[in-house]
């Protein structure tokens, strides 16, 4: 069901944001559309960028391992430190000289070619939600160092998802950015913040579809019309909704309800376009495809981001699954008591198996070269076990993985120290990662956005990574 509310806060034409609702009747439209059409006014005009002749990719999928997965056992292994840094887990090699990776990632050790590793990611914030919050945003968070933080001033710089749609251009029945299966959360509920959009308005939220994509009966309730609502009734309130606009026409700084008109319009779109509908279609996969990737709940949403992309939605952040499954003493990749068995059993091979089968699938497909893939987490882990057997949350280096569009594959950039604790050289900061998605996505960094005064800010204050990028 969807729900909108607003106080009745009066736009420049003089029509109350509750007076919109109502004349359009879209509070009872029973669209289904829930938490995704939530919308204020964006307060500044679209940004009139255009993607650069460099961008070589047309749409990223980020994967979020949110918890900090250790770079001892996966992409920085450091075999001839002290056992209690190194770990019980061995180095393997991949078919590029030079470049080895943990043991429990054997699938994409086979596609090391096409994978950049960033051995020296700096955040220098150990909390959850802050280190969070600055690879998400490219901003610090003030305070570091906060776990539960809250979204809100001056912790308020936007999603880099919510960055590109305010930067796409091109009608889409899709919206341009787009998270799932849920939003990135700590044991106690709270919501990171980072994860919306900030100062540029909640219009430009990246949408979240709330799913269990590996369930047997799995539906994206936002496509669903409410039992109330037929065909014919929905048609009618659209019907309903042209004729306002058709008014519209001669009402004075009429632009003031822009906003209202895109997100309206993409609501009824996906609820009406086929190719909307049918990306989230996962039995149209083959049960080979599905398998392929793995019947997990993180496996399925990997599958399903690259049907979106596919469909034309520009950027998916595919968030790691946290479901009741999860032990209290580890929950996701927040490893700080036995390690060694989350990481054989419930961590890395289902996330071996996924992003291995979404490269090989890219490849396949003929889509790698023109999408980019980034493999993300908020930190990284301490270089010496704990007492526990596990390792704490540590941001001072860790490592990232990056492959396709725009990307030199079968290539290391920067090191960290023999223990895997600080950088040696290369380092690279949220802001310069950021950088690099932009202009790999073909926007320049130095790309002007505006806040609701009016006010330019660059869509990113880094440099783009020059040595990784093809």
């Amino acid at each position: 069901m969807l729900t909108l509310t607003a106080p009745a806060v009066r736009l420049c034409d003089r029509v109350s944001r509750r007076e919109m609702l109502h004349i359009g009747a879209l509070g009872a439209a029973g669209l289904g559309l829930a938490d995704l059409m939530r919308l204020r006014a964006t307060g500044s005009e679209n940004a009139s960028a255009r993607p650069n002749a460099q961008g070589k990719a047309k749409a990223c999928i980020v994967l979020f391992l949110m918890g900090g997965p250790p770079q001892h056992s996966t992409w920085d292994p450091k075999p001839d430190a002290p056992s209690e840094v190194r770990g019980e887990f061995k180095p393997i090699s991949t078919g590029v000289p030079g470049m080895q990776i943990g043991e429990l990632l054997p699938k994409t050790a086979a596609l090391a070619k096409h994978l950049c590793l960033v051995r020296a990611m700096r955040t220098g914030d150990n909390a959850h939600s802050s280190s969070g919050y600055y690879m998400l945003t490219g901003h610090p968070h003030v305070p570091m160092n906060m776990e539960n933080a809250n979204p809100g001033a001056p912790n308020n710089w936007p999603n880099f998802g919510s960055v590109l749609r305010r930067l796409a251009t091109n009608a889409r029945s899709l919206p341009a950015a787009v998270r799932l299966p849920h939003h990135i959360f700590n044991t106690d509920g709270s919501v990171w913040p980072g994860q919306d959009a900030g100062f540029l308005g909640r219009a430009l939220d990246p949408w979240m579809f709330r799913c269990e994509p590996a369930s047997p009966e799995f539906r994206i309730p936002e496509f669903t019309l409410s039992a109330d609502v037929t065909a014919d009734r929905l048609h009618a309130r659209r019907s309903l909704l042209a004729q306002l606009n058709d008014h519209r026409a001669s009402v004075e700084q009429s632009d003031a309800l822009a906003p209202y008109d895109a997100a309206t319009r993409q609501a009824f779109d996906l609820l009406t376009s086929e190719r909307s509908r049918a990306a989230f279609r996962l039995d149209d996969e083959s049960p080979a495809s599905r398998d392929r990737y793995g019947r997990t709940q993180f496996g399925q949403s990997v599958l399903l981001a690259r049907r979106l992309v596919e469909a034309g939605v520009q950027l998916v952040q595919v968030n790691w699954f946290r479901g009741p499954e999860e032990p209290s003493d580890a929950p996701c990749w927040d490893s700080h008591t036995k390690e060694a068995h989350r990481l054989r059993t419930a961590l890395v091979p289902p996330f071996d198996q996924a992003f291995s089968a979404l490269l090989g699938d890219l490849v396949e497909r003929g889509m790698l070269d023109e999408t980019l893939v980034l493999c993300l987490s908020e930190f990284g882990r301490s270089p010496k076990i704990n007492a526990a057997g596990g390792r704490d949350h540590w941001g001072n280096v860790f490592s990232i993985c990056l492959a396709g569009g725009g990307i030199c594959g079968g290539h290391i950039h920067g090191t960290s120290d023999a223990v895997g604790g600080e950088p040696h050289d290369g380092t690279v900061l949220p802001a310069d990662l950021l950088a690099t998605l932009f202009q790999c996505l073909g926007y320049a960094p130095s790309t002007e956005m505006h806040d609701a005064l009016g006010r330019p800010f660059p869509i990113a204050r880094g440099e783009p990574i020059r040595g990784i990028l093809s």
